[in-house]
């Protein structure tokens, strides 16, 4: 959240505090860019765990992950517009995790309500509530069952799903295509098929 450096600058004079400093209202620095792992091109998968309070900047972060687990004392909220700024960019990204409504009381609310985890749970931004204390490991054996899974083909899975919500349903469709051919490796295909073949199948924890 940036600060203004003078009266002038709320009133409109100035572009000056806000972001970076600029004379024209046509360039904003967002110090907050680079903070996303999508933003940053990470392509593995980010799973949160949150454990407290997750509010204004910690948005860039969470809705570019893939899932969020939470302690059953989280809390969710965007301050932004208490202090008199437009709640902009955490929101959008918020947006792609959660109902319109959801995010857009979040945002007009500012500090004077907390979404709760369990809320959270119940409105799809988090996928599961657990303990404070049983977080780290809700986290860890998420990741650990990711990681039993060909490299490529995780990849490819996170590609595929963030590049559907950007497009058309039948423009993803045509472009999973490309995305099949580039994530299928012919070695992990034989070992999984030798697997399946098998008859061994992984024993699934129910949530």
């Amino acid at each position: 959240m940036g600060d203004w450096t003078s009266p002038d600058d709320v009133t409109g004079t100035s572009a000056t505090g806000v972001g970076g400093a600029s004379k024209t209202p046509w360039h904003f620095d967002d110090p907050g860019d680079n903070i996303g792992p999508k933003t940053n091109d990470l392509w593995k998968p980010v799973i949160a765990a949150v454990n407290g309070i997750a509010c204004a900047g910690a948005f860039y972060m969470l809705g570019e992950v893939e899932f969020i687990i939470a302690s059953e004392n989280a809390t969710f909220f965007d301050p932004h517009v208490t202090f008199g700024m437009t709640a902009c960019f955490e929101s959008i990204h918020m947006l792609q995790k959660m109902p319109f409504g959801e995010i857009m009381r979040i945002a007009l609310l500012g500090a004077s309500e907390r979404m709760t985890a369990q809320r959270a749970y119940q409105v799809g931004l988090v996928s599961e509530v657990v303990a404070p204390d049983a977080l780290h490991d809700a986290a860890a054996w998420a990741a650990g069952e990711i990681v039993k899974s060909p490299p490529i083909a995780i990849e490819g899975t996170v590609r595929a799903v963030w590049m559907a919500r950007e497009l058309s349903r039948m423009q993803a469709l045509d472009a999973g295509r490309l995305l099949i051919r580039l994530g299928s490796d012919p070695a992990s295909l034989f070992e999984g098929q030798q697997t399946f073949s098998s008859g061994e199948r992984t024993k699934p924890r129910m949530r």
